[in-house]
Order: structure tokens, then C-alpha cells, then sequence
């Protein structure tokens, strides 16, 4: 991994850009075509986007690549560091990933749905009441932009490790897709169990969308369960 880092900073800035546009659009498909999948298999329903959707879809994609050079450029200049390897280390920095951003994303929620910025930015999302896998990436660039800022300031906070920062945008991803089904994909049994309960399920986040006073979290419910913004 170490060495495809290397051999990209060989290459020049256009050609850089254009496989990182290429990594997001890729991942921008596959997590259309699951959730388009999961849908025509659970209720047999299929969902086209308009043409304003896929437009805000695509300034999505181009300010995630804006991020993704950014960190390239930052690891370039030693200012954010990456630790190779496969160790223990791998699951602890997960672990303070997957945290550490669901509280970050949690906080910044919070605030634009407590204040002006809610009406500025935020609303757009929230034109979806029924969320469908292309809502994930219906935001505002603000949004787009912060999320990705965010990230970044972690990064240059520690040197995690490349395994693990591979594995968090992996569950991103998922959580994303399953937040914004719009139906919920898991047994009713499983719905039950604490370790569900605890974590940011279609269902939590698909009530958010139609009761923007509650469940800000992202991946997990525990920040809504310690600040009592989590919706009984």
C-alpha cells in the first residue's frame, strides 16, 4: 500500500485527479447499484433519480475527489501521517475513527439543525422524507465540504493506520447506504438485540428524515442516548 502511495506522487497532478474523480464515482455506483439491488429484491420497488439529482449528485463526487487530493497533498507534505502494516494497532485505530467521526458528525448535525444553517444548507437533504441510496450523496457542498474538512483535521491529529482508515471509509460506505434505504433491510429479530440498538440502523436514520428533532447520529445512537436527542 505504501508503494502505490509512492507511485502516485510520480505521476502528474491532472492524472491524480482523475483517478481519484474515477475511485469516487466507482464507489458512487456500486452503492447505487446495492441499494437499487436490496430494494428490487425486498419489495420489488425501483427508484429513477431526475436530472437535478444526479447533477447534485456529481458536485458531490467532485468535491470528495477535492477532498481525497487534499489528503494526498497533505500526506505528500508530511502533515498527515499513515502507518503501514498489520497489527492489533489496525482495530484500535478503527476504533478511534469510527468514534471520533460519529461525534464529530454528530456535533456539526446538531448544530445545523439547531440554528440558521439548517435553512441555508441542510434543508436540501431533508426534501427527502423517504430517503433512497442516492440521498447519501444529496448535499449541500457546505456539507460536503465540512464532512470532508473534518476528516482531514483527524487525520493530521495521528498517524493511523492505512488498514484502518481503509476499513472505516468501507463502513462508511455502508452505513450511508443502509441510512438512506429507506426501508429496513435487517430481520425483525435482530432489530431487538442491544449491539443493533446501539448502532445508527435504517430505521434510526430513516426517522430522522421524518423528525428532524431527533437522531442525529450516524453510526451509533450513543451520543443521541448521552445528549437525549435520541426519539423513543
Amino acid at each position: 500500500m505504501d508503494r502505490l502511495l509512492e507511485a502516485l506522487s510520480g505521476f502528474p497532478d491532472v492524472l491524480i485527479w482523475m483517478i481519484f474523480l474515477l475511485e469516487n464515482i466507482l464507489l458512487t455506483c456500486m452503492v447505487l447499484y446495492a441499494g437499487g439491488l436490496i430494494l428490487r429484491r425486498s419489495n420489488g420497488e425501483s427508484y429513477l433519480y431526475t436530472k437535478r439529482e444526479w447533477l447534485i449528485c456529481g458536485v458531490t463526487n467532485v468535491l470528495n475527489t477535492v477532498v481525497t487530493y487534499m489528503g494526498f497533498w497533505l500526506w505528500q507534505r508530511g502533515l498527515i501521517g499513515i502507518r503501514f502494516g498489520f497489527s492489533w494497532m489496525v482495530l484500535a485505530d478503527f476504533l478511534i475513527l469510527f468514534l471520533s467521526m460519529d461525534l464529530l458528525m454528530y456535533l456539526f448535525h446538531l448544530i445545523i439543525h439547531k440554528t440558521f444553517l439548517y435553512g441555508m444548507i441542510h434543508r436540501l437533504h431533508h426534501a427527502a422524507t423517504d430517503p433512497q441510496p442516492m440521498d447519501l450523496f444529496i448535499l449541500h457542498p457546505v456539507e460536503t465540504v465540512s464532512f470532508g474538512g473534518m476528516w482531514l483535521v483527524l487525520l493530521m491529529l495521528h498517524p493511523f493506520n492505512m488498514y484502518a482508515i481503509i476499513i472505516y471509509l468501507t463502513v462508511n460506505l455502508v452505513f450511508g447506504l443502509i441510512g438512506h434505504l429507506g426501508m429496513e433491510p435487517l430481520p425483525a429479530g435482530w432489530r431487538e438485540t442491544e449491539l443493533v440498538r446501539c448502532l445508527g440502523s435504517s430505521t434510526f436514520h430513516h426517522d430522522h428524515h421524518q423528525d428532524v428533532e431527533h437522531n442525529f447520529g450516524f453510526y451509533t445512537t450513543v451520543w443521541d442516548r448521552l445528549f437525549r436527542t435520541l426519539k423513543r
